[in-house]
């Protein structure tokens, strides 16, 4: 890995404050979860999210699948993970290099939300080739949470205020955002960027790793402002 991920890492692993309160992490996670087990197709379907941050109500998503493989790079967050769900027969957690050896083509949905923009253009292609590998013939790419190519952290700030005023923890994210503005979270975003995408360029990035993609009708999560794709392998 380079500098810039394993910075990245060092700081997701670390005690910060990009949720500003419990509330805020319920929220944001019983979303994803909810939305991801919409995208579930079946009783049966394997289910890997990649990248998945603390996950804590990915719970939801394994009463809608088969099987749901959680992959998190940070090591204290995937120890966490494994505590968490030590009882869930049917979730597992894996670090990335242990996704890379799967059995070829035997997954049918793989999840990787906001996870491109901390990864170089050559990560992210490395990664989606790698995925067109573990899916199914009829599987699904769905890469969300992209930032678009010249997006700002104005668009962010709205997203999250918005968020807490719907779900009652506005004053802390008023907070919470001026605690972020002093914090590592910045300093690293500063000094590496986040890597954004067109949408032309995210679909010809899918295009070279054997993937059909377009953009899908909304973004995963709270962040109208980002962007998702499907992609399903050709």
């Amino acid at each position: 890995m380079g500098r810039t991920i394993t910075d990245w890492l060092a700081f997701f692993d670390s005690r910060h404050f990009l949720y500003v309160n419990a509330r805020h992490k319920d929220v944001h996670y019983c979303m994803l979860a909810k939305e991801i087990a919409a995208l579930v197709p079946a009783v049966d379907t394997r289910v890997l999210d990649y990248g998945c941050g603390e996950a804590i109500h990915a719970g939801i998503v394994a009463e809608a699948a088969g099987e749901l493989i959680l992959c998190e790079a940070a090591p204290g967050l995937r120890a966490a993970l494994e505590r968490r769900f030590a009882a869930h027969a049917n979730i597992r957690v894996l670090a990335p290099h242990e996704i890379a050896r799967l059995k070829e083509h035997s997954l049918d949905l793989i999840i990787l939300h906001s996870v491109v923009q901390y990864l170089t253009p050559a990560g992210t292609g490395a990664l989606f080739a790698l995925f067109r590998g573990l899916l199914k013939a009829d599987g699904l790419l769905v890469v969300s949470d992209v930032v678009p190519a010249g997006g700002s952290t104005g668009a962010d700030t709205v997203a999250l205020l918005k968020l807490g005023k719907a779900n009652g923890f506005f004053i802390a994210a008023c907070w919470g955002l001026l605690r972020t503005l002093l914090s590592d979270y910045s300093r690293l975003r500063s000094r590496f960027g986040l890597t954004g995408y067109s949408e032309p360029d995210m679909i010809e990035k899918l295009g070279a790793a054997g993937f059909t993609a377009s953009r899908a009708p909304v973004n995963i999560g709270y962040n109208p402002f980002r962007v998702a794709y499907y992609a399903r392998p050709r």
